[in-house]
């Protein structure tokens, strides 16, 4: 009885042992199966080729022992599921990256560079040239954000007279013993509120006593200058206080630098000051007023005889009287402002030279400082 019991339970063991040994065989052949239909997959693509649209983005294809091979099939489980969840976010990040890098480097290679002879005029002169004087050609923009040509803030002024002028009253004795004599006038326009500039009395008693002075133009025994009225017909220039906005204005000056200035223009044989300047001053010269209006007076009426545009001639010297000062006393601002001006494009060399503020144009017997 216990025989036949035994028998049947071994038969029965060997019933179970042989369906699992048949279970585990046939995942084995399942395993098998899928191993080689991956490595048929991976021996299609070979090294190098495109990827399906349902694969990430990876660099390469690269063949790896069956371990790591395990594992590779794992991450790109992984890819695939963080490929699926996030979209076309996988595939902008790379972009974005390149494009974020390629701005940060354009960035940095487009920064700004930073650091006492006389010429024949041009038909118009002045801290910028007239616009009917030369034909302006657009080229690529300039960065023309330089903080030294800005216009300080300061006491308000008329912004735009009438765009005529009239001669302030008054005539004067010759001042120098050069051979050559030149006449003027002084001249406000009209509309203008003389609160602002201290009067018409003011203005003219200032331009006289500059070109008086022998540290002014006189003092190079070359000319000699005189003041007249209203009923002289033809003086050599005109000294003229000028509103910002007339002063922009094609036919004065011009704004191809889109700073405000004074100029000599050619045509009209007038100098421009500029009423902004006159009472704000430039930032080259901080807060010394008396002495930007002795430089804007002298430098104009340079152009008036005969004299260009320089710049700074020895670093840390006094700027020569024709560097064009309002902008700056630094040769890489100015020669950068000049390059949207064809008349003054080379005017100024960019070699890194600074000099100081100056008014006058014999500097030998200038007191010292």
């Amino acid at each position: 009885m216990r025989e036949d019991e035994v028998r049947k339970g071994t038969a029965r063991d060997g019933k179970r042992s042989s369906s699992a040994a048949s279970a585990s065989e046939g995942q084995e052949s399942s395993d098998a199966g899928q191993v080689a239909t991956a490595r048929k997959a991976d021996d299609r693509r070979g090294s190098g080729a495109r990827r399906t649209s349902g694969e990430p983005l990876r660099a390469s294809w690269r063949p790896a022992p069956s371990g790591e091979r395990d594992r590779g099939q794992r991450n790109r489980g992984r890819l695939a599921r963080f490929a699926r969840t996030y979209g076309w976010r996988v595939y902008a990040l790379p972009i974005l990256t390149v494009i974020t890098v390629l701005v940060a480097v354009d960035t940095a290679s487009t920064g700004d560079d930073t650091p006492g002879g006389q010429q024949a005029a041009t038909p118009a002169s002045g801290e910028q040239s007239p616009g009917p004087q030369a034909t302006e050609k657009r080229g690529a923009p300039v960065n023309l954000n330089i903080p030294t040509a800005k216009l300080p803030a300061g006491q308000d002024f008329t912004p735009a007279g009438k765009g005529s002028w009239h001669v302030v009253p008054g005539d004067g004795k010759k001042v120098g013993k050069g051979g050559e004599e030149f006449t003027y006038t002084v001249e406000v326009e009209d509309g203008l509120d003389p609160t602002s500039f201290g009067g018409e009395a003011t203005f003219a008693r200032m331009v006289d006593e500059t070109l008086a002075d022998k540290r002014s133009w006189i003092g190079g025994g070359q000319v000699s200058l005189r003041r007249v009225g209203p009923d002289h017909p033809d003086p050599s220039f005109r000294v003229s206080l000028t509103s910002l906005e007339t002063s922009k204005r094609p036919d004065v000056c011009g704004f191809s630098i889109p700073y405000p200035t004074s100029c000599w223009n050619s045509s009209s044989k007038r100098v421009v000051i500029n009423l902004g300047r006159w009472v704000r001053g430039a930032k080259a010269f901080a807060s010394d007023m008396i002495t930007y209006r002795q430089y804007a007076i002298n430098h104009e009426v340079g152009h008036a005889l005969g004299n260009n545009h320089v710049g700074c001639g020895n670093d840390g010297d006094f700027a020569p009287v024709m560097m064009q000062q309002t902008f700056g006393v630094a040769n890489n601002y100015v020669a950068k402002l000049n390059t949207v001006d064809p008349s003054n494009r080379d005017a100024v060399p960019r070699d890194g030279k600074t000099c100081k503020p100056n008014a006058w144009p014999v500097l030998d017997s200038r007191p010292a400082n």
